[in-house]
């Protein structure tokens, strides 16, 4: 017996249905940030090694796949003392660090403030499980060159219409500020060389607990007296804390937050102070998108004013959202793209003229057109063609194509 010929671990192939419904969504998103004034652009899916390792991408520089020098052999590999003594290049972890080398090499042909979609595959070495893949799309949209909340009002809208596009409802963004974080950090004591730890730590909470949080704030050498109530008061902030303000807020990043709030009245923002967002590159404002039937967040983003000076030499302010198009994927129904699909089921002996003539008599009046032997087993062919999507079929005989009829 052969053995089982599958894609690596992580990766994914895609069935005709599936690959429609992901273009269907993709079609929606891009129309959307279109009409809200994106341009979609395109990076290389390698960039330099160094590049991808220089502190800006996190834990997910980690989990980056790299590419070995032309001619590393064997022996060359066995000896390698690390990495970078190999590998030139990588596959991106995300679609951020390409935008900032992107803008640094193309800044003379773009406008002063850019408006940018990005839309592809990036790749993690994460450990595979349900909704969670080493090969996976991402839908970014970012805005440089913006210091204002104008960029951070229009990336919400944005998202939150090309949500509404595809039907998915019941959505509310989360956001909060690293100002805020710091500011809560200090009160707690945690000096700021250990501040990037700690906020890892909190990052965790919805997975490990408030008791786990504080027990691994504890191994890291944090007083941990009174965090058990201190996180309880966290979890009830709420938009009414400026007039009289804890000791924990900082006051003016929260002012930014309730103006953000008032100007966006059609979406549902969520004021979560314990909101960190994993990668080390946020200088701002935060957000991720919740949804009910989830728990793991849609997407997400923030301000990254300091990452684009790395490597221009000159600060550009610059703040994204990206939609976790994998997970928003799966809050869709799994019909959708065209309205009217038709199959036309022949015998083997009917003229391919006549076949041809028929198909293209149907197309006339728009839709999808399949041309499909007839099978002995009617049923079976039928239901196989109503899950590929079609919705109606007809017969091809010597003679022309016979009533149209409804698949369902």
């Amino acid at each position: 017996m052969a053995a089982p010929v599958n894609p690596p671990r992580g990766m994914r192939d895609l069935l005709p249905v599936e690959k429609a419904k992901r273009e269907h969504a993709l079609a929606v998103i891009r129309a959307v940030y279109r009409s809200h004034g994106f341009d979609e652009i395109e990076a290389p899916a390698l960039e330099d090694w160094d590049r991808l390792h220089a502190g800006l991408g996190g834990d997910n520089e980690k989990l980056s796949f790299s590419v070995l020098r032309r001619g590393i052999g064997r022996e060359q590999l066995a000896q390698a003392e690390d990495v970078a003594a190999v590998a030139d290049l990588g596959l991106r972890y995300d679609l951020t660090v390409p935008l900032a080398r992107f803008y640094a090499t193309n800044q003379a042909a773009l406008p002063t403030v850019f408006r940018a979609v990005q839309i592809g595959p990036v790749w993690r070495a994460e450990r595979p499980q349900k909704g969670r893949y080493r090969q996976f799309v991402q839908c970014d949209i970012d805005i440089l060159g913006e210091a204002g909340p104008i960029a951070e009002l229009e990336l919400i809208g944005a998202t939150a219409a090309a949500l509404d596009a595809l039907g998915i409802e019941g959505a509310s963004v989360r956001v909060n500020d690293r100002r805020i974080l710091n500011r809560l950090l200090l009160t707690w004591g945690v000096e700021v060389e250990s501040a990037s730890a700690a906020l890892i730590t909190i990052d965790k909470l919805d997975k490990i607990g408030v008791a786990g949080v504080v027990a691994e704030l504890g191994e890291q050498g944090v007083d941990t007296a009174g965090l058990d109530r201190a996180f309880g008061e966290l979890a009830t902030a709420g938009w009414d804390l400026a007039v009289d303000p804890p000791a924990w807020l900082d006051v003016e990043a929260y002012t930014d937050l309730l103006a953000l709030k008032d100007a966006l009245p059609e979406v549902e923002l969520v004021f979560d102070p314990t909101l960190v967002r994993g990668m080390g590159y946020y200088t701002g404002t935060i957000f991720e998108i919740a949804h009910p039937s989830s728990t793991s967040s849609l997407g997400g983003g923030g301000r990254y004013d300091g990452m684009i000076g790395r490597f221009l030499g000159r600060e550009v302010p610059a703040v994204g959202f990206s939609i976790g198009f994998e997970r928003i994927i799966d809050l869709l129904p799994d019909r959708v793209g065209e309205s009217v699909a038709t199959a036309l089921l022949h015998d083997a002996d009917v003229p391919a003229s006549v076949l041809l003539a028929a198909k293209r008599r149907v197309q006339e009046e728009g839709g999808r057109v399949r041309l499909e032997r007839a099978r002995k087993n009617r049923r079976a062919q039928l239901d196989a063609l109503a899950a590929d999507g079609f919705t109606r079929f007809a017969t091809v005989t010597a003679d022309g194509v016979g009533e149209l009829r409804d698949l369902s």
